[in-house]
Formats: structure tokens, C-alpha cells, sequence
């Protein structure tokens, strides 16, 4: 796209997508600023061309305004914001604590939305071309034993994401949600997974024990390549390459995993309205 060269703001970008994404958008010429919790984590990406900041995406909103602030101020404009920062916690809903569940709730949505909502008066002040990107997951769709709580904090993520499209839309914003299946990233990892604290063994014996196994032993297998993955992001964010001539979509579904589950989980419901539809359209007054 014509005009001023793109400047992108990312988080966690000290590995997985984050940090493929920068190096994406930095082959291309664009400006990147990139973020992670500690600036050696993310020293190599300085050394490619990136700029660097410390950001936890937990930290008080106002700290994270103030981030925002730097950026615009040095930079000018942002074209690009993309919220990558979350992680995985494993455990049935009767192990996970509560403080562990809010952790969760805090990282994955809270921070999504608190990253947005300190960058989204400088999105507004930029003229031209502007997105926001949200990382939501194939279990924005689906849920099961085990993720139950990981399911719901990228539910939230996705449907949050609708809302912020619907009312950024007018003002020339474009917003979607990046729901990625399985890639070689480190999000399975024991450095980045999360295991809940209890063990109850009603479960632990059943598929819950199997999927701490399963997780652990597809860690660094999964078939999905990251940096292919953040080609289509970039492509599809900046409305070039594989995505010239088409709109931002709502959901940026990446992965035949996740596009095979998400077709049979969408076929799934429409069988299930189709049984109950004369039970659950019967309830209006008469």
C-alpha cells in the first residue's frame, strides 16, 4: 500500500508469533515496535531493525497509556496493533483456583483490552490505513476437558473482538481476530503452559491425565509452520499479497487443523438448531 512506510506496535514479541510477526513486517520495510516483559528477550529483534519496549500487559492501564504515548510521540502514527500475549492453562474447572482462573482472565482478555484501549486514541488520531489484530485460538470455537477456562479467555477474545469491529468500522479502523490452530510456537512449553496447582483424581485418571501427556508430547511437534502462518497475517492486515482485493476479515482462521474443526463444530450447531428448532422457536408469546 502507498504512503507513509507502516508502523506496528506487538506484544509478547519475544517468541512464537510475536516474534515472527516482527521479523515478517520488518522483511517488508515497515517500522516495528516490538514488547515483552524483558527487553533481552527481545534483543535480537532490536538488533534486526525492530525498536523495543518493556510491556506487561498486565500492568495498570495508565502504565500502558504511557507506553502508547511514547510510541505515537516518537513515531508520528500506528498503523498496526497487534495483541499476541497469552498462554495456555491446563486443568478440569474444579482444579483451577480462582486465582488462577483470574490470572488467566487478566492475560489473555484484560490485557487484550487494556493494550486496545491505550493505543486506541492514537489509532483514531492516525490517518489512512489502521488495523488491530486480536489473538484469539481454534478454542475460540470449541471447548473440552481440560481447557475449559484456556476455551473461555479466547471466547471472550473473539467476541469482544466483533464488538470492537463493529464500532471501529466507522471510523475507518479494521479489526479481527487471529485464530490460530496448532503451531510449532512455545505455547506448550512448561516456561509458558500453566498447570493448574490441584490434582483431583477423578479426573487425573481420566482424559484430563491424558491431555497433560498429550500437550507434552506434541510440544515442539505441532504441523503448523509460524512464520507461513504471520506471512498470511501480514498479507491480510496490510490488504497485499494473498489478500489484495479482499476485506479484513471478522476471523482470520490459520491452519487446515483449525479450519477442519471449525467446519465440523459449524455443521455440528446447524444440526443442533435443526432438532431443536421447533421447541426453540415455540417460546414467543401468543
Amino acid at each position: 500500500m502507498g504512503g507513509p512506510v507502516p508502523v506496528w506496535f506487538i506484544t509478547a514479541a519475544s517468541s512464537g508469533f510475536g516474534r515472527a510477526l516482527a521479523l515478517e513486517a520488518l522483511s517488508r520495510g515497515h517500522k516495528v515496535i516490538t514488547s515483552a516483559r524483558s527487553l533481552p528477550r527481545i534483543a535480537d529483534l532490536k538488533d534486526a531493525g525492530a525498536d523495543t519496549v518493556v510491556l506487561d500487559v498486565t500492568s495498570p492501564l495508565t502504565d500502558l497509556e504511557g507506553v502508547a504515548k511514547k510510541v505515537y510521540d516518537k513515531y508520528g502514527y500506528i498503523n498496526h496493533l497487534v495483541n499476541v500475549a497469552g498462554y495456555v492453562l491446563v486443568g478440569a474447572v474444579e482444579e483451577t483456583s480462582p486465582e488462577e482462573d483470574l490470572k488467566a482472565f487478566t492475560t489473555n482478555v484484560l490485557g487484550t483490552l487494556n493494550v486496545a484501549k491505550a493505543f486506541l486514541p492514537y489509532l483514531r488520531a492516525t490517518s489512512g490505513h489502521r488495523t488491530i489484530a486480536n489473538f484469539g485460538s481454534v478454542t475460540s470455537w470449541y471447548s473440552g476437558a481440560g481447557h475449559g477456562i484456556y476455551s473461555a479467555t479466547k471466547w471472550a477474545v473473539s467476541g469482544v473482538t466483533e464488538g470492537m469491529r463493529a464500532e471501529l468500522a466507522p471510523l475507518g479502523i479494521f479489526v479481527t481476530v487471529v485464530e490460530p490452530g496448532w503451531y510449532r510456537t512455545a505455547i506448550l512449553s512448561k516456561d509458558v503452559q500453566a498447570q493448574s496447582e490441584k490434582r483431583i483424581d477423578a479426573y487425573e485418571n481420566g482424559e484430563i491425565g491424558e491431555l497433560r501427556k498429550a500437550l507434552a508430547e506434541a510440544d515442539g511437534k505441532q504441523v503448523g509452520d509460524t512464520a507461513k502462518a504471520c506471512r498470511v497475517i501480514v498479507d491480510v492486515l496490510t490488504m497485499s499479497g494473498c489478500a489484495a482485493g479482499k476485506q479484513i476479515p471478522i476471523r482470520l482462521v490459520l491452519g487446515k487443523d483449525a479450519h477442519d474443526v471449525i467446519r465440523e463444530k459449524c455443521e455440528g450447531t446447524l444440526r443442533l438448531l435443526k432438532e431443536w428448532e421447533g421447541a426453540a422457536t415455540n417460546t414467543d408469546y401468543d
